[in-house]
């Protein structure tokens, strides 16, 4: 890695983004870099699809990039492009009509990893891929907003603070329609866990 390069990676968010606006393309790289983890797991969250969670993040990349004139100086970077990626995958989710995430693929990935002790006996992982199974089918049922507010906060471990940001609205919002979203959950669940 040449200096120049070392010296991108210490920038930040906004000296990257006023170099892009002037052309540099390496200065979005690192910003793709510094982000692509996480946009795909919110993507993941989104849609529930490795390939498709992967298609939709770098797609928002590519808009961000063509679209990086209109960013507004001192936003914050993630919030600005987490507008974008969500209105794709919610898009995408809408066009194909999906009524439920694919939740074999998530659940493995974001619930059984989350957990320390992921070895057990079969009867042990049969219920719990079964009480999996039901709270994804209950998630799906909740509205679109109540899904994402759940899946950002109890999935991906974003903030009040994080989540308002992303909304663009108060943190006392975001504990309010976390507490219905949590609410309606709990309703869809009662009876099948």
């Amino acid at each position: 890695m040449t200096a120049e390069k070392k010296d991108f990676d210490e920038l930040d968010d906004q000296k990257l983004i006023s170099l892009t606006k002037s052309g540099n393309k390496h200065a979005f790289g690192i910003l793709v870099r510094r982000y692509m983890q996480r946009a795909y797991y919110v993507a993941l969250g989104f849609i529930g699809s490795h390939e498709d969670a992967l298609d939709m993040s770098q797609e928002a990349f590519v808009r961000a990039y063509r679209a990086i004139k209109k960013f507004e100086t001192g936003k914050q970077f993630f919030t600005w492009y987490y507008q974008i990626l969500h209105n794709l995958c919610f898009n995408l989710l809408r066009s194909r009509k999906i009524a439920a995430f694919n939740f074999s693929e998530l659940s493995e990935h974001e619930i059984l990893h989350k957990t320390d002790d992921n070895v057990g006996r079969p009867d042990e992982i049969y219920e719990q891929k079964e009480m999996q199974q039901k709270l994804w089918e209950a998630i799906n049922k909740l509205s679109e907003s109540g899904r994402e507010i759940i899946l950002l906060r109890e999935f991906q471990d974003y903030s009040y603070e994080e989540i308002a940001r992303l909304f663009d609205c108060p943190v006392g919002t975001v504990m309010s329609r976390l507490y219905y979203a949590r609410k309606k959950l709990a309703e869809e669940l009662r009876g099948k866990i």
